[in-house]
């Protein structure tokens, strides 16, 4: 055999999936195209996939190779199959950025997973509703119809050429020029898609072997993540995350069952709970900033009721992770995971208390971001939801005033008279976009206040800035309504954010977090460390003056949020195996020597100043 044989016949071989599989090919590179760009986001930055053609084409490839397998008669009902399934799924998809502005999430799944059959029908009502077809999703109808049709008479219209045009049926050019041609740009498309898309498929395989959530989450962060640029992706995606969700809500539910509270003297009648978001203590008046971003806490601590404390951090700077230590009873550095231990509202509710839970974010929604999922899931799971809390917000609010009238609602109601009570409040605070984080009429601060003590900040800079201190101003605002809301009973607050943010902090020029960064000293100090304070109104002082100087005592004391379960429990006065003195700050066995490991990894005592 000759090598002009040998290269046509190997060149004819790398075509043939295509040549074989055309028709499914072409219209499935259409769609998916076509998809991409009915799902860009409605953002002036939003961008397509860089590599969405070359990858998109190295996968439809590899489909068609696959399809070679089949004997001829099977193929053309795989193909069918596959193509129905396919399409299905890009229509879903498509609908659900239309329907909820978001593809498909792993909390879109698991929503699915909890819809009765009611609920169901009037799914697929609204599906096949005018407005529905006459949206974005037409676009595919449209073309999933030309396909059908092509599938239909495209061979009856291929013949009828092909007897008018004798040229093209031309073996001479179809085995040998042509071949070698369209082999030869296979050939070099294939591999121009593999180099380009080689990382984003690394990527892909690293994501669905990682073991939890939270890796999952941290694993995003990274700046060479994967991108699920095409449904079947997401799906897999969503899939994958809620097996691993489910595994961790097995072992919770495991430990739940697991509690044991044996006492509880109800120490403090009612304990309100208030989480922040994306809050650094150097944004803080109380803590010396130079803007008056918290008149109203400043205040109260001079009041003498409100208590600072000087040296507090959290175990990371992502709000999951945070959430997550946060309701465990396990605490960095202890055996096991955090869902191998039960969630402190569990043992409030088995000894006793009224549990409420108002938040601003971990509600389940249709586009909700894994982060969000990742944080979430636990507390919306239907078992430990019910395990833990007695009353929940059912939606959120633009601004984090909505859930104070969510408050007020549920402060009439006859069944919480007379009953100890716990009241969490999760804020939306001063989560990214800052903007949206306070109302306009409620705007104090302009770029212009900035430019003598930021002059070396652009315009658009000081504007972030300022936009990031309206946020905290107006937070000042909603825990003071809270602290007010307590004036006349026997109640006490513990305030604290999730994690730090920065906003421009010195020179680093830096928005948010930096997630994928070695944690030093920088890092530390403008994302893990965050303002810390415990009120108590004046009649618990009165009446709990023991406590009352504890906390007063412990205001100094090192800190890491992962143990604030303790302190809460012994608040309550509840008797439970799971409570560990060493690590309530208020009792006189406290550990204020406790590593403080952030990310499971550094040391944030041990970093050099």
């Amino acid at each position: 055999m000759t090598l002009r044989r040998i290269l046509s016949k190997t060149l004819g071989a790398v075509f043939r999936p295509l040549g074989a599989n055309a028709r499914f090919f072409v219209f499935l590179y259409v769609l998916g195209v076509v998809c991409a760009w009915l799902t860009l986001p409605p953002y002036k930055t939003a961008r397509l996939y860089n590599n969405l053609y070359q990858e998109l084409f190295l996968d439809l490839y590899v489909v068609c190779v696959l399809l070679m397998v089949f004997p001829q008669r099977v193929r053309r009902w795989v193909r069918g199959a596959v193509a129905v399934v396919v399409y299905v799924l890009t229509i879903v998809d498509v609908y659900c950025m239309v329907k909820f502005g978001s593809t498909i999430t792993p909390t879109m799944l698991l929503l699915v997973g909890e819809t009765d059959e009611r609920e169901a029908s009037e799914f697929l009502a609204s599906f096949f509703s005018a407005d529905v077809v006459f949206s974005r999703v037409g676009w595919l109808l449209l073309l999933a119809l030309a396909h059908a049709a092509c599938a239909v008479w495209g061979g009856r219209l291929l013949r009828l050429l092909q007897a008018r045009m004798p040229m093209l049926q031309s073996r001479v050019l179809s085995a040998s020029l042509a071949g070698v041609v369209a082999g030869a740009l296979t050939l070099a498309m294939v591999g121009w898609s593999v180099s380009r898309s080689w990382a984003n498929k690394q990527a892909f395989w690293r994501m669905m072997n990682l073991q939890t959530p939270g890796q999952v989450e941290a694993e995003l962060n990274r700046a060479d993540c994967v991108n699920c640029y095409q449904p079947p992706y997401r799906l897999a995606f969503s899939i994958r995350s809620n097996q691993l969700a489910s595994k961790q809500i097995d072992k919770l539910i495991a430990a739940s069952r697991g509690m044991q509270v044996d006492s509880c003297s109800f120490r403090s009648p009612h304990i309100v709970l208030v989480i922040g978001e994306s809050y650094g203590r150097h944004h803080s008046q109380q803590y010396g900033y130079f803007m008056p971003t918290t008149p109203r806490q400043v205040r109260r601590e001079r009041s003498g009721l409100l208590v600072r404390f000087t040296d507090v951090v959290a175990p990371w700077n992502l709000t999951s992770f945070v959430f997550k230590g946060l309701f465990s009873m396990h605490v960095v550095g202890q055996e096991g995971e955090w869902c191998d231990y039960p969630l402190f509202p569990e043992l409030f509710r088995q000894a006793g208390y009224d549990v409420t839970f108002l938040t601003n974010q971990f509600l389940p929604k249709a586009k909700e971001a894994v982060y969000d999922f990742s944080g979430g899931f636990f507390l919306n799971n239907p078992v430990l939801s019910s395990a833990m809390f007695d009353h929940r917000n059912e939606k959120t609010h633009v601004f984090d005033e909505g859930l104070l009238a969510d408050y007020d609602r549920l402060a009439k109601s006859d069944s919480l008279k007379g009953r100890p009570r716990l009241t969490i409040f999760h804020l939306l605070g001063q989560h990214l976009n800052y903007r949206t984080r306070c109302p306009n009429s409620k705007k104090h601060f302009t770029p212009d206040d900035y430019a003598e003590r930021r002059p070396e900040l652009t315009a658009k800079q000081r504007r972030l800035l300022a936009d990031y201190d309206n946020a905290c101003l107006y937070n000042d605002s909603i825990v003071d309504q809270i602290c007010q809301r307590l004036e006349g009973e026997e109640a006490i607050v513990v305030y604290v954010p999730d994690h730090g943010e920065e906003c421009y902090e010195g020179t680093r020029g830096i928005i948010c977090r930096n997630h994928s960064a070695k944690i030093d000293r920088d890092l530390a100090r403008y994302e893990f460390e965050i303002p810390f304070w415990i009120w108590c109104s004046p009649r618990y002082a009165a009446v709990h003056p023991e406590v009352f100087k504890q906390v007063i005592q412990a205001r100094q004391r090192r800190l890491m949020t992962d143990a604030l379960p303790h302190t809460l429990l012994y608040l309550a006065g509840i008797a439970s195996p799971w409570y560990r003195p060493e690590c309530d700050v208020l009792a006189e066995e406290y550990d204020e020597k406790r590593p403080r490991i952030l990310k499971n990894s550094t040391d944030y005592d041990k970093l050099a100043e």
